[in-house]
Order: C-alpha cells, then structure tokens, then sequence
C-alpha cells in the first residue's frame, strides 16, 4: 500500500471522539447485530408499557408472584456473571498473570450482567419507583436485605474495576493511578460481595420448603447456588471469549481459557457428590421413582449439566479442543440455568404459569441490550488489540 494511502487508513481508524482517545474501531457490522438492536428496541418498549400500564401484561398472580424475569434474567443472569470475580481474584489475588488477557472483557461481561439484573428487577416489581427504599428501611432480616444491598455494592465495585479502561481511553492518569493501587482491595471487597449474594439467592429460596419440590429444595441451597455460580461463571467466560473473538477477529485463547477451566471438575465434582449424598441421607432418592416429569427433568439436570461437563473439562483434549471446551462450557451454563428454572420456577407449586407475550419481550430485548452494551464497549474503548487491518496500515507506513 502507497504511504499517502496507509496514512489516511490510519488517520480514519484513529478519528477521535472528542473525548481524548475514545475512538471508533470499525469492526463489521452484520445482519445479526442490526437485529439484537431491533430486538432490544422492542423489548425496551415493552417494558416502557409495562411501567406505564401495570403488571396485568405478564401472565403472573398472587399464587406466581414471580416468573421468567426472576428465575432466568436475575438468577440465572446473577449467577452466570460470577466469572467476573472468579477471574479477578484468579489474577489479582493469586497473581495467576497469565489469564490477564481475559479479565477486561471478563469484568466488562459481569458489570453488563448487574446492571441488566437491576433493570429486570426495576421492570419485575410492583412500584419500582420505591426501590429505594431498601436504602433507609432496613429489614435485616430478610434475604432480600442483603441481596439488594451486596448487588448495589458489587456493581459498584464491577464499575471501579471496569473504570481503568474508561480512564485509560479518556487518558485520565491520576484516576487510573489511584485506582490501580487500590485493585486488589476492590477485588478482595468483590469476592466478599458476591459470595454473600450469590448464596443468599439460594438463603432465599429456603423459605419455601413446602412448595419447591423435595428433590430441588435443601437448607443447603446456598452452598449450591455459590458452588454452581463459579463453575458457570468459569464456563460463561470461554463462551464469551470463543464468540468475542469470532466477532471482533481476534485471537482465541484456548491456552487460557484451557487453564482457566481445568478447576471447573473439581468444583462440579464437590457439587456433585454433596447433592448425591443428601438425596439419599434425607431419603429423597425415593421421589425419583414416583412422578416421571421431575425425575426427568432431575436427571438432565445432573446428566447434562453437571456429570457430563465434569467428564469434557477432565479431559485435557477436550480442554485443548476449540469446539469440545466450547461445549462443554455451553453445558455447564445449562445446567445452572436449568437448575434455576427448576428450583425457583417450574417445580415451585403455585398456580399454573407460563410467560406471556410481553415478558418474552422484554427478557430477550434485556439480554439484546446487553450484547449491544458489550458490542458498543469493544468499538470504543481498548478492550482488546487493535483490528488487524489497522495493524496492517501501521505496519506499512
């Protein structure tokens, strides 16, 4: 390429902003993404409709005080981002530096997962103009108490954490200083944060002991809710790696992501033989064998998203397998979205429920919106290296 030719190449990808090196970086933009953007304006203006008439659009009652938007968007959605501490605290605080390639768009990943939880909640509740509320009456005895309060604290913790590469884009030194000397006690307070709201989920669910079904309610719901949460959130940072890079021409780091989840056996396996055991310590081995559908629905649960993926991550040419770790991360966060839906939905007794019209909506317009926060994130700010025809000009001139 002519020098004249490289040169304007490279002046146009590098067309700031206005805000300091906040720049566009022009990856391509397919027919997929033009529909997430349709798709999440819609969602977005059911749920202004909901706002506007009411909660008599979804298909819940006072015996299904909750549905979709709680057990998928928040359980599921709160669960599958635990991979954003999990990483943190893998490379901060055991100095593993060799997984720092994937900590930004790790943390990126839980920060947009918090705060698409607090709009599906904003949308879920009755009078969510009083959300506030839960910062000066206290209640400190409700599971809720603390999970509203860990889940505004940690997503503050998730935007400081996040913050350095706003500053860096912005070329903001002396607040990225002060945050960079502050990084391990702000990951140290996250992993503290999120171990508390991500078992108190299941704390919560151990209020109903006579309507989720024995075979999914335990008083040790909350270990399960943690354990499980590390191991999806581990296996929804391969997902996310493997489709970034697709994306955005990058390189995927199976050497990485091979290491990350070679403990991913070792937590499902401790999950596993606790679950093992209390089924047949407490005698709830013995309601497999009387109604079909939950003891389907069981199996599939633990065949599929737990023994199943224990087996792929033991192997290691499984793990250094581009399609087999994908796989089996995609079982993995399966398992936990299923084990949600079946704790805190499906075999939760109550009048019968299935999601209208209106809530479909809105759950896949949040989940479009966060794609287009990640997608909008990635093109402005240094997340990842540069697109590589920008390389190429530079490497001509």
């Amino acid at each position: 390429m002519p020098l004249p030719t490289a040169i304007r190449n490279l002046r146009r990808y590098n067309m700031a902003t206005g805000l300091g090196e906040i720049r566009l970086r022009r990856y391509p933009v397919g027919v997929g993404m033009i529909l997430i953007w349709l798709t999440g304006a819609v969602g977005l203006g059911v749920a202004v409709y909901r706002w506007i008439v009411g909660l008599h659009i979804t298909n819940m009652s006072d015996g299904r005080p909750w549905g979709i938007w709680i057990s998928f968007d928040m359980m599921s959605g709160i669960g599958l981002a635990a991979g954003a501490f999990s990483v943190a605290a893998i490379v901060y605080v055991f100095n593993l530096k060799k997984l720092y390639p994937i900590v930004r768009p790790t943390i990126l990943t839980g920060f947009i997962s918090y705060i698409l939880a607090a709009l599906t909640l904003l949308v879920d509740l009755g009078l969510p103009d009083r959300i506030w509320h839960l910062i000066i009456y206290w209640n400190i005895h409700s599971p809720l108490f603390e999970i509203g309060w860990c889940v505004m604290a940690y997503t503050t913790v998730l935007a400081l954490e996040f913050s350095p590469i706003l500053f860096e884009a912005l070329g903001w030194k002396v607040p990225l200083q002060f945050i960079r000397r502050v990084t391990i006690p702000l990951v140290i307070l996250g992993i503290m944060l999120s171990t508390l709201h991500q078992s108190t989920l299941g704390t919560m669910l151990t209020a109903l002991p006579y309507r989720i079904h024995p075979l999914w309610y335990s008083p040790l719901l909350p270990l399960y809710f943690f354990i499980t949460a590390i191991a999806a959130g581990l296996a929804m940072t391969v997902f996310e790696s493997y489709h970034s890079a697709r994306t955005y021409q990058q390189k995927f780091e199976l050497g990485i992501v091979s290491t990350l989840t070679k403990w991913i056996p070792y937590v499902l396996g401790v999950y596993f033989v606790i679950r093992i055991i209390e089924l047949f310590v407490t005698g709830k081995y013995v309601y497999l064998v009387q109604d079909p559908w939950p003891t389907f629905f069981f199996l599939i649960e633990m065949m599929g998203g737990i023994l199943i993926p224990i087996l792929l991550f033991a192997d290691r040419r499984v793990r250094n397998s581009q399609s087999g770790i994908v796989w089996a991360a995609f079982l993995t966060m399966g398992g936990l979205i299923l084990n949600r839906f079946n704790t805190s939905l499906v075999f939760l007794n109550g009048d019968f429920y299935f999601p209208s019209a209106a809530e479909i909506a809105v759950s896949i317009g949040l989940t479009c919106l966060g794609i287009i926060m990640f997608d909008a994130a990635i093109r402005f700010l240094p997340m990842y290296k540069e697109p590589k025809k920008e390389q190429t000009a530079i490497k001509q001139i």
